[in-house]
């Protein structure tokens, strides 16, 4: 596989797709090949068959793989599901010296701090998200690298998970024979493929309808605030038409796609349409009002439960409320009127996301698509990981050529005093940028790792 290609890997509960990517002249993302298949083993994001699940992952590489004619070694893989929760916290430091700035080394002991908060049996932080500084009382401060104080305190939003569905997401993609790059959470993979930074800043409710839960990712002023995972999504849906209807599972997905509607006050009574019967059996006709009907109670049921959310981050508040409205993503998106139910039920401006301001402009519609936005997201957070390596590696490359030219001793003679004055300045000097630290989610990938190479 090419080192400029990325490859992203949504695990869903309906289907599995692998996409490869990489960034073109222009720095949008190029799609080179998408593979799809069906989930079998995974229920509401959490996997309960390890066989099936793997046997899924290999199909989608494989489908991907014949598209782009590229190898697949390592994807980076979204993580949801039910067992993911959020919740808010505040931690400060006291610092030994105040009369020196504030570096990384600080804000390091800082989050780690925040990981000694104490969990749930078997739950573990996944991510540690800053929200804002405050430093000896100063509030609203967003880079506090730099400056000088003595009390370091923030907000932070953490999002916990079951480390153990975790492991079995990573547990599959290496017995597929795949290196797990890294591991991100779905809704911030989605909210990186469809929103703008103009949303982000303005506040947005980022909704992802999925097969089997439905993300939810609040943004206000650039930073994520709020995250859940409601265990419900489209198979939902399906299930009460195959109920109420007593068809079966297969003609009640093709009744919700092809004819279902989330607005039952469209679909006049004498709108029928006739389901073949099983084994020679009388067709069954049902009509669309019926179904609309059917759809719209389990549809309001999931966006009240988001909207429950949403008021729990506090968008009444008058400082917290979010201009830019909702943005409906994931394929329970496309569902008829779902906009409009959306925008009746919140009083909020609401859109659909299509994952398309990151794409190449000759990108295939199917792409486009909001059915696919998880894993556009996962691409470009596997192409700005490999970004951010190549950017670590030449600055480690340019640390150690400056040591060998400073070790020459023929280059120190003709140096004068004052030259070599400001050269000891610069080592000392605690501002002097360091390589950009790893971040957590990127340690947490690694002692996943480590833990099933241990365990092997």
């Amino acid at each position: 596989m090419e080192q400029n290609i990325s490859v992203g890997l949504d695990i869903g509960t309906t289907k599995i797709v692998a996409m490869i990517g990489r960034k073109n002249d222009y720095g949008k993302v190029e799609i080179l090949g998408i593979g799809k298949s069906k989930s079998l083993g995974v229920h509401r994001g959490v996997v309960n068959n390890i066989t099936q699940t793997i046997q899924s992952i290999q199909l989608a590489i494989q489908e991907a793989e014949v598209a782009a004619s590229e190898k697949i070694d390592g994807v980076t893989v979204g993580i949801a599901g039910q067992h993911i929760r959020s919740l808010q916290h505040s931690d400060y430091i006291t610092r030994s010296n105040a009369e020196t700035v504030i570096n990384e080394d600080d804000i390091d002991r800082l989050i780690n701090q925040v990981h000694k908060l104490v969990m749930l049996p078997g739950e573990e932080i996944i991510h540690v998200l800053p929200q804002e500084y405050k430093i000896d009382g100063q509030a609203e401060i967003t880079e506090p690298i730099g400056m000088y104080g003595g009390r370091l305190e923030a907000n932070f939003h953490v999002v916990v998970g079951q480390v153990t569905s975790i492991r079995n997401i990573a547990r599959c993609v290496q017995t597929a024979d795949i290196e797990l790059e890294g591991i991100t959470l779905e809704p911030l993979a989605s909210a990186n493929a469809v929103l703008s930074q103009e949303e982000r800043e303005a506040g947005v409710a980022l909704i992802d309808i999925g097969g089997g839960t439905t993300d939810l990712a609040i943004f206000k002023d650039g930073i994520i605030r709020h995250t859940a995972v409601i265990p419900f999504g489209g198979n939902v849906i399906t299930e009460d038409i195959k109920e109420g209807c007593s068809i079966i599972e297969k003609q009640a997905e093709l009744l919700k796609v092809k004819f279902g509607s989330a607005w039952p006050g469209e679909n006049k009574e004498n709108e029928i349409v006739s389901i073949p019967g099983l084994r020679g059996r009388d067709p069954k006709e049902i009509t669309l009002k019926n179904l609309s009907k059917i759809i719209h109670a389990r549809v309001v049921e999931i966006i009240e439960q988001v909207y429950v959310e949403i008021k729990n981050y506090g968008h009444e508040e008058q400082k917290k409320i979010l201009i830019a409205g909702i943005v409906l993503t994931g394929g329970g998106s496309q569902l008829k009127h779902l906009k409009q139910l959306v925008e009746y039920i919140t009083g909020m401006d609401t859109r659909i996301g299509y994952p398309n301001e990151h794409l190449a402009g000759d990108s295939d519609d199917a792409v486009t698509s909001p059915l696919f936005a998880t894993a556009v997201g996962l691409v470009m957070d596997g192409l700005e990981r490999q970004e951010r390596k190549r950017v670590e590696a030449l600055e480690e490359d340019v640390d150690q050529s400056t040591q060998v030219v400073n070790e020459t001793p023929d280059f120190t003679e003709a140096v004068s005093e004052n030259q070599l004055e400001e050269e000891q300045e610069i080592e000392v000097n605690p501002t002097t940028p360091k390589k950009e630290r790893r971040s957590f989610i990127e340690n947490f990938t690694s002692r996943i790792k480590d833990f099933l190479d241990n365990a092997e």
